[in-house]
Formats: structure tokens, sequence, C-alpha cells
């Protein structure tokens, strides 16, 4: 089979881990809670596959059963709660997945300190080599910002000299010109965001080395 297949009863876990995207399977037995939280930079999705799940999002409340799914956007309050007698199994992803990717508050609605790690901390502990040392993490890091801030810079000026000739194109209703300026704009704009993508799995990597025990569910 040439890609993996997954299946929600029994993949229980995180099944893609990138800075673009974590999705996984979760479990919550009768009457369990998640902690509540938020994401700086995440949007969620959640769809629920088996069971029962009580959503806050924002301080509003559903719940949703097998096949209905709802979103949270990034830095809205939310939690989950299983409902009835019977364990819930849902499908989540959170996207971008970038450190710290949970952010959690207290009781008088005080953010905490961000906490690293927790949501990939399972697979790191299974790693079958010990990952790069601290040293080379840094240089990966430094080297990754250098040359996504490098990127950025010639992205923006191409960015206006092209808007320029395809505002020329638009005006003129040359079509044919239109199309190939905005091409090539798009290949600077994806050139700039790999440079951010390999920035974002660098650090990563180095957030992770102070990574804390408490492992949030979502």
């Amino acid at each position: 089979m040439p890609f993996d297949v997954y299946d929600y009863r029994t993949d229980v876990r995180n099944v893609v881990i990138t800075p673009d995207i974590r999705s996984r399977f979760l479990r919550m037995e009768p009457g369990e809670v998640g902690p509540r939280h938020s994401h700086d930079l995440g949007q969620e999705v959640f769809l629920v596959l088996a069971g029962q799940c009580e959503f806050e999002i924002e301080g509003e409340f559903a719940v949703l059963g097998p096949g209905q799914m709802c979103f949270a956007a990034a830095n809205q309050m939310h939690q989950v709660r299983t409902i009835g007698d019977k364990p819930m199994t849902m499908y989540l992803s959170v996207t971008p997945h970038i450190e710290p990717t949970h952010t959690f508050w207290n009781d008088a609605g005080e953010q905490l300190p961000p906490r690293y790690g927790g949501s990939t901390a399972n697979e790191r502990a299974t790693r079958s080599e010990p990952g790069p040392g601290t040293a080379e993490l840094l240089a990966r890091q430094v080297a990754a910002a250098k040359a996504a801030a490098a990127t950025a810079t010639a992205n923006a000026a191409t960015q206006e000299s092209l808007s320029v000739e395809l505002a020329r194109a638009l005006s003129a209703g040359d079509a044919t010109a239109a199309k190939a300026t905005v091409d090539a704009m798009w290949r600077t704009m994806r050139t700039a965001y790999e440079a951010i993508q390999e920035l974002a799995a660098a650090w990563n990597e180095v957030a992770a080395t102070v990574a804390e025990p408490d492992r949030p569910a979502g």
C-alpha cells in the first residue's frame, strides 16, 4: 500500500504531525472533560465519530453526535466533555500546529505561561533514535530564521514590482498578461511560504526541548 490508512477504532493517537497540521483520533470516557484552552494560531476542526460530546466554544454550548462537526477559530476558548454512558471518539485537526500549540487559562481568566511540546510528547518519547543535539537544533533555527527573513524581503520587492504590472494588465483588459503576472507572483509567494514552513519545523523542535510533563488531550 503506497500510503498509510488510519482507523479511528484502533489508531487512537496523533496520526499526522507537521507544523502545518496535527490531526488525531481522540477517545474520551463517559464524563471525561478536556482542559479548557485556546490556540494562539491554530484553527481546530472537530468531527465526532462515535458517542456524544458537548462542546463549549466561546461560551456557547452544543452537543454533537456521530457525523457532526464544529470549528474553533484561533483565540477562541473551547472545551469538550463526553455526554452519556458511552465513550466518545472524535477526529480533530489543528492548523497550523506551531508551538506553543495550546494556550491555557486560570479560573480568573488570566493567561498562563506558555507550555511547549505537550501534544507531541508521546511521539518524541517513542523515537527509536535520539534526535539532534541542542547545538544542531539551534543552528537550524537560526539558519531557518535568516532564510525566512531574506526570502520575505525578496518576495516583498517582487510583489511590489509585479503588482504594478498586474494593475496595468487588468486596466488594459489583457487577461493573458494578467494571468502570467499572477503566476509569477505565486512563484515568489510559494518560495516565501516554504521558507516559513522550514522555520516553523525548526522552531517546533527547539521549543520541545523545554517540554513540560503535562499533556493536553486535544
